[in-house]
């Protein structure tokens, strides 16, 4: 009966698929372990460390771009905005990746916090709210990290 009871449930008022919300706590392994690597490694490890919490927050905020292009495509009315914005994430993680990790995990952490800001505009108007919750905390982890990651680097 409760599978009856979801299926005719509203998209905003189902709850979140179980393998998303499994790949997003798997999401986080890396920006976490990341962050306490760049504190805890060698100095002769140290680069590596922080190249790669930089380049996994920059692969990150590249997909929160793309995210947008793909509610573009389904939704036929989408405003030219929302592809224009998708791609400025990532530019903006490109440049990240080539600056210096102390500067450009900043620069991720940054967009990881712009990159829900624009979000929490544009998911109620796509009937995508229920996304809200989970991307903040997935957004506040990764940008602490980020941050973390740069003050170490």
């Amino acid at each position: 009966m409760s599978a009856d009871l979801t299926h005719d449930l509203r998209p905003a008022d189902r709850p979140l698929p179980d393998a998303a919300l499994r790949m997003a706590k798997a999401g986080m392994v890396p920006f976490v372990l990341g962050a306490a690597l760049v504190w805890l490694v060698d100095e002769r490890a140290h680069p590596y460390t922080t190249l790669a919490l930089s380049a996994f927050a920059a692969l990150v905020v590249s997909f929160l771009g793309g995210i947008l292009w793909g509610i573009g495509f389904v939704h036929p009315d989408a405003p030219p905005r929302l592809f224009v914005w998708g791609v400025v994430p990532s530019a903006l993680a490109w440049v990240a990746v080539m600056m210096p990790a102390s500067a450009g995990l900043v620069l991720d952490g940054v967009m990881l916090v712009v990159c829900y800001l624009i979000d929490r505009k544009v998911y109620p108007v796509l009937g995508l709210s229920r996304w809200l919750n989970l991307r903040f905390r997935l957004s506040t982890v990764a940008a602490l990290c980020c941050f973390l990651g740069a003050a170490g680097a």
